[in-house]
């Protein structure tokens, strides 16, 4: 059938208005979405479309349609997109508010039934995954529990439309990807959705969102030749990615997903390293703080103190470029007061602090380990940062002491700090510290430092204890490691701090427990890990210094004795020597000497240097550019000529697409016309035969001939029909009137006399049955008023009891629905399941059959194949046999030529002096035999053949022969068909044969015979009987009939 005619944008949207103030929202939104998504709507003008498309996503949200939603936005966007942007703008933007507004009422809906507004948000975050709705739990709990609690109304009412939300934020970022056009409302509805994440906790949802624009974004780098497509190179474009993926991280740590804040992190730095201009300073101190904050809950503090200082020099950079004005405050983070500076480098110093000096389980401290995994992941840390060399814990020191930083801090912090890096008090060192330790502690912010600040002091107490003792009770060090009272250590995590230590090489300490001694080891051979200059007990500071000494251990005089060795004999031989003090003059005066005298030449060649240097810098930075230039102009021509040869080609291939889609389309509704047309004419003309006729060779003329054929032969039969009937109509009709002429006069008298009696006999029967109706209703009004106040308080107490239990039944049927509702759903699972084991097994049954039909196709190929070379030979055999018998018979038919030759030539020799009349010829001759092959033994009894040849011989003159009978008026004798009426007439001379007018050799009898006359008709038989004529059986009697006998007449 041909496709329904295409209507106008405003009809279709004052039909769809016409069917929803009827009620019809579904038909409504069918026609709309077979408007939207048809092809013919590209011609249609956006002014017309847009309200059409606004009714339409109103529809969709209303009807939860986002499938039918999705697909009539997409193609609104494509006719709209290289026209009108605003439009589209205006259409998503109207969709995702009526989405966040179900949702609002939907809230508000659920708040109302539950009467408890203060836990909503809790939950609707209880509601783990927005594509899993239903858990077995909530299905069962659904089942055996009537009661509505707020958890069970949310899922109920709200979870849907916030399913829905989600989806319209997934619907219009993948409509809008990789669009530049298109990028600002793409970049507008991330936030959105972002907002929609934080505000409803939605953290599956989050993480989908986030992969979806990650994903989103490696599309762009890979399909960025296409049209409308991205470019990241573009500042503003790259900027508002930058944004989108500052909020991701914003709101990661506000979800504290860590795992995602880290990705947004490396994202970040992605987008920072395509960008070619310097990131403002505002994005970049968010960019750290996010920074510092997952560091510290991965327990990675070498890199949180590196990221709180980084913090901290663009904080001071940028309060020093507002205040001199040679920064705008937008660019820069804003309100930096003395306090927000102090309390960064308070925060600075502590994160420093916090580094644990030897490597814990947790914590990596300021090693750099060389295995080549966590290598590259601090590579990777450092490279976020920006740093060009990975951080450590003595040049983070270095660093802040190089800055105001121990200056702005704050005192209990910077007291800790001389405390733990500058002061020796092995005594005293967890006393001092204990107050600073319940300052932090009381702050919420700083106290997740006090743990990482246990074990740099508990590092500290034993490396200064390493100082000064050899072997110290156990009793005497847990003394001495006591902390304020929330932060108590147990003897156990001291003893568990110095296995870890000394397992990782990093102390070298030996606990006696029979004695209770512990004992730092002074072995000269004892690990050099655990004994480098620092610390007795194993400093991980590489720096010397790092730890007050009071003296060196034997370890340490061992590995620098030959040092010392070569500084006493360079002293002793200056003052035993005395010309060894002149001989180091002489060398000196004499270098001095000739550094003056070359001065001046070492100078010029300097300068002669330093120019040809820069000669040979500035050319190969002169031809660095131009080969540079050079290839961006070939990378820009080739990528010209690339997406000119692509546009052609695609616009190639949508001319051949479309050429090939009108043409098909064209056939079909040439087909399907001439379908019907021969349908029409089937149905609507008789006689028309169409079953030899070819559908795809037949057009409209032809058709219409073939029509106007049968028309027109209908017509002429109808005329004829129409025609007879009318006559004979005609005269009967006339007959009729002619004979009802004379009773009209009588049948007028007797209708009317039956007329009139028919009208008294009814008027006095209504009246009657009027009046008898009229009493009866009278008197049953008087009978029926008595009883109107009983039936009145019938009533009422009938409807009373049947609506309370209506009420009871709906209450049922309610119950009775939502148990069928979930064992319908358990049904529909049951069915897919079973449905989707069938359609595998129907699938196994049909490759099964398709091997088995494959395999008798090839069989019966094969046999096919065989049977037609065996009929081949066959046929060839029987080709050779059927040649043999021609020749057989050809040379048989030459050998009875010539007998027959012989035989007649013997004849006429023996006759030839008496020739024998025709009245003695045997009676045989005038039967009629079929001609056939003589094939037998010669005989004495001549043959057709040689009676015939005796026919055309000149007969010789007989001396006894009768004379001719006289000529007569009849008509000659001839021979083959004679008429039925001159059939009498040959009766009379059927006995005599009349003469040849012409006499033939009888050497001729076996020439081929004359070609017959016009017309098909034979002048003569090839056999014709003595008398000439054909006669019936009746008559062939005594010798001249022909007809069959018995032999026994014969």
């Amino acid at each position: 059938m041909p496709p329904p005619p295409f209507q106008k944008a405003e009809n279709i949207h004052k039909r769809a208005q016409e069917l929803i103030g009827v009620g019809q929202q579904q038909a409504a939104l069918q026609i709309l979405h077979e408007h939207v998504t048809s092809k013919r709507t590209r011609n249609s003008t956006i002014a017309a479309l847009e309200p059409v498309m606004l009714l339409f996503v109103e529809l969709c949200v209303d009807l939860k349609k986002g499938k039918s939603a999705k697909d009539g936005l997409y193609n609104y966007k494509n006719t709209s997109q290289n026209t009108n942007v605003a439009t589209i703008e205006t259409v998503f933007r109207r969709f995702i508010e009526l989405a966040e507004k179900k949702v609002q009422d939907a809230q508000e809906k659920a708040d109302e039934i539950t009467t408890k507004e203060e836990d909503t948000d809790d939950t609707i975050a209880n509601v783990g995954d927005l594509e899993a709705m239903e858990t077995p739990e909530s299905i069962l709990l659904a089942t055996v529990s009537g009661e509505q609690t707020k958890d069970r109304t949310d899922r109920a009412i709200v979870t849907p439309w916030l399913k829905f939300l989600w989806e319209t934020y997934r619907t219009v970022l993948d409509i809008f990807k990789n669009n530049a056009r298109l990028e600002e409302m793409y970049q507008r509805t991330a936030h959105q959705a972002f907002q929609f994440c934080q505000k409803y906790t939605r953290k599956t949802e989050f993480r989908r969102l986030c992969e979806l624009l990650r994903n989103h974004l490696q599309n762009a780098a890979k399909y960025s030749q296409q049209v409308h497509a991205i470019n990241l190179s573009d500042p503003d474009t790259l900027q508002r990615h930058l944004d989108t993926r500052f909020m991701q991280l914003n709101v990661a740590v506000e979800l504290e997903l860590w795992q995602e804040a880290f990705k947004s992190v490396e994202d970040i730095h992605t987008l920072l390293s395509l960008s070619k201009k310097q990131p403002r300073n505002s994005m970049m101190a968010n960019y750290f703080e996010k920074l510092t904050r997952i560091f510290l809950v991965s327990e990675n503090y070498l890199f949180h103190a590196a990221a709180w200082s980084r913090y901290y020099n663009l904080l001071q950079v940028s309060s020093r470029a507002v205040a001199s004005g040679a920064a705008s405050k937008k660019d820069n983070p804003s309100n930096i007061t003395e306090a927000d500076l102090t309390k960064a480098a308070s925060y600075v110093l502590l994160s420093a602090l916090s580094i644990p000096v030897i490597s814990t389980t947790r914590s990596r401290g300021a090693l750099f380990d060389v295995d080549q995994t966590r290598n590259n992941k601090n590579v990777r840390l450092t490279n976020l940062l920006g740093m060009n060399s990975p951080p450590t814990r003595a040049i983070l020191f270095k660093d802040l002491l190089s800055k105001d930083i121990l200056a702005r801090a704050r005192p209990e912090i910077r007291q800790l700090y001389n405390i733990l890096e500058q002061d020796f008090h092995p005594k005293v060192i967890c006393e001092k510290v204990s107050p600073i330790l319940s300052q932090i502690g009381a702050d919420e912010e700083m106290k997740k430092y006090v743990l990482p600040l246990q074990q740099v002091i508990l590092t500290r107490l034993f490396q200064q204890l390493s100082q000064v003792y050899t072997d110290v009770k156990l009793d005497d060090v847990l003394s001495l490691a006591q902390f304020p009272d929330p932060f108590q250590v147990s003897a156990d995590m001291i003893e568990k701090f110095i296995m870890n230590g000394c397992k990782k090489g990093d102390l070298s300490i030996r606990i006696d427990h029979a004695t209770g001694v512990l004992t730092f080891d002074s072995d000269v051979f004892s690990s050099s890990k655990a004994l480098h200059p620092g610390s007795g007990a194993g400093s991980a500071d590489s720096e010397t210094g790092a730890v007050q000494r009071l003296q060196s251990t034997p370890a340490e005089i061992v590995r620098t004795q030959l040092s010392r060795l070569a500084k006493s004999l360079y002293v002793a031989v200056q003052y035993v020597d005395p010309s060894f003090n002149e001989d180091r003059q002489k060398m000196r005066s004499a270098a001095m000497k000739r550094a003056e005298a070359g001065a001046d030449k070492e100078h010029n060649d300097l300068l002669a240097r330093r120019e040809v240097i820069q000669k040979k810098k500035e050319s190969l930075q002169s031809a660095l550019a131009a080969r540079q230039r050079d290839e961006e102009q070939k990378r820009k021509t080739k990528q010209q000529e690339l997406q000119a040869a692509e546009t052609e080609r695609l616009a190639e291939e949508t001319r051949e697409r479309e050429r090939r889609r009108m043409e098909a389309e064209r056939k079909k509704v040439q087909r399907e016309e001439a379908e019907k047309q021969l349908k029409e004419l089937k149905k609507g003309v008789k006689g028309v035969d169409i079953s030899s006729l070819d559908i795809d060779e037949l057009d409209s003329g032809r058709i219409r001939l073939l029509k106007l054929q049968a028309l027109e032969r209908e017509k002429n039969d109808m005329s004829e029909k129409v025609r007879i009937t009318a006559k004979r109509i005609d005269h009967l009709e006339r007959a009729y009137r002619r004979e009802e002429i004379k009773h009209l006069a009588d049948d007028y008298n007797v209708q009317r006399e039956l007329d009139l009696k028919a009208y008294e006999t009814s008027k006095s029967e209504t009246m009657e049955s009027a009046e008898q109706k009229h009493k009866e209703d009278v008197s049953l009004k008087h009978r029926l008023s008595r009883l109107v106040p009983n039936y009145e308080t019938f009533k009422r107490d009938i409807t009373e009891a049947r609506h309370a239990d209506f009420e009871k039944r709906r209450k049922a049927a309610e119950r009775e629905l939502n148990q069928k509702m979930e064992q319908r759903k358990r049904e529909v699972r049951e069915a897919r399941a079973t449905e989707k084991r069938r359609i595998e097994e129907e699938e196994r049954t049909r490759r099964e059959e398709e091997e088995r039909l494959a395999r008798e196709e090839e069989e019966a190929a094969a046999a096919a194949e065989e049977k037609s070379r065996k009929d081949a030979e066959a046929k060839a055999e029987a080709e050779k046999r059927r040649a043999e018998r021609a020749e057989t018979a050809r040379k048989q038919m030459e050998r009875e030529e010539e007998a027959e030759k012989r035989r007649l030539e013997r004849k006429q020799a023996e006759r030839g002096g008496a020739p024998p009349s025709r009245a003695a010829e045997p009676s045989e001759s005038t039967t009629r035999t079929a001609p056939r092959l003589n094939l037998a033994a010669p005989t004495d009894k001549p043959s057709w053949r040689e009676r015939e040849a005796a026919k055309a011989s000149p007969a010789p003159a007989i001396e006894n022969q009768t004379p001719p009978p006289p000529p007569t008026d009849e008509l000659p004798k001839r021979g083959g068909y004679v008429p039925p009426a001159l059939r009498g007439k040959e009766s009379a001379g059927g006995d005599t044969m009349p003469p040849r007018s012409e006499s033939r050799d009888p050497g001729d009898r076996w020439q081929r015979r004359a070609a017959p006359p016009a017309g098909n008709e034979r002048s003569e038989s090839p056999a014709n009987p003595p008398s000439g004529s054909y006669r019936p059986p009746g008559a062939r009697t005594g010798a001249s009939g022909g007809a069959y006998r018995p032999p026994g007449a014969r």
